[in-house]
């Protein structure tokens, strides 16, 4: 039984690699008995803002065996997003990288499927959900008992070769697989860079976020005004923020994604502070349609522009 665990375990990993995923690690599912009073504590401190979905469902958020019957193991899975390249205009308002191409929910959701087709093809019929964001499933912790990295100051999850430019999906399915019970250590040391860096005081400590306080939740999450406090602190970001990620010393490992539906819309790069401070609907829809700033509507990212032009 052993060894089709093994077997079942490398044939997963050299698909995942096939399609494309540059990690993928195996955990047993189980009750995650360290994150329980850490996510309890963060609810009860208001650090997810109005990000209401977070209170719902806290048991299953700790136990995969609640969301799919019979769940033996998580397939955790990481796929790259880095890129080198970068708006051409320095004074534009800027976009988090992950945001350039493609909607990665969608690219990943089509791979996991893959996956799941050919664990049913190859092993037998296997029961098993695909998950990117799409229900309240841990990442970070699944991904860091599967071996991938470790949970930075930041709360992104880091590796030592690869830095935190990528994406984390899961498949949890019915069989028992081989794990990777060896977690990796925690390499940030004394470095506070990130710390340091975000201009809203997001990290509010060594490894915890105030969501509430995040440009990435203003811009995206948050559907009222954005708060008055918060002007001349965005850093000119409308959608998302890479601040945390660019100043980690450990990115300098990145490596350039070869996922070609993450590269970026052909409009994209070359908008003009001015073409996105007078963006209309038609430019919206044409430039963004299948990126993930649909998710902010052209009434949010309107509203995130207008907040940076009233800073200048």
């Amino acid at each position: 039984m052993q060894q089709n665990r093994s077997a079942y375990s490398k044939l997963i990993k050299d698909e995942a690699k096939k399609l494309g995923f540059m990690f993928c690690g195996i955990a047993q599912a189980e009750f995650l008995e360290e994150e329980a009073p850490r996510l309890e504590a963060w609810l009860n401190a208001g650090m997810h803002g109005k990000m209401q979905y977070m209170e719902n469902h806290f048991d299953k958020r700790l136990d995969p065996r609640l969301l799919v019957d019979g769940a033996r193991s998580v397939i955790s899975l990481a796929l790259n997003y880095y890129t080198d390249v970068a708006q051409s205009d320095p004074l534009a308002p800027k976009i988090s990288k992950y945001a350039y191409g493609q909607d990665y929910h969608t690219v990943i959701k089509d791979k996991l499927k893959q996956l799941l087709a050919t664990i049913n093809e190859r092993i037998g019929e296997v029961g098993g959900r695909a998950f990117v964001d799409s229900a309240p499933v841990l990442d970070k912790a699944w991904a860091k008992k599967a071996g991938i990295g470790w949970v930075g100051k930041n709360s992104n999850l880091l590796n030592k070769n690869s830095g935190s430019f990528f994406f984390l999906a899961e498949l949890i399915v019915d069989i028992e697989l081989e794990y990777d019970v060896e977690p990796t250590a925690d390499h940030c040391g004394t470095c506070t860079r990130c710390i340091d860096a975000c201009p809203t005081d997001a990290i509010v400590g060594p490894y915890v976020v105030d969501g509430s306080r995040c440009i990435s939740y203003l811009t995206i999450e948050l559907k009222d005004e954005l708060p008055t406090e918060f002007k001349g602190k965005m850093d000119n970001w409308m959608f998302g923020c890479d601040i945390c990620q660019d100043v980690c010393p450990w990115n300098r490992f990145s490596v350039i994604h070869t996922e070609p539906a993450f590269d970026p819309h052909p409009d994209l790069l070359g908008l003009k502070r001015e073409d996105l401070t007078e963006i209309t609907e038609d430019v919206f829809q044409k430039v963004f349609q299948k990126s993930a700033v649909k998710r902010t509507k052209f009434s949010g990212l309107k509203r995130n522009i207008e907040f940076l032009k009233a800073n200048l």
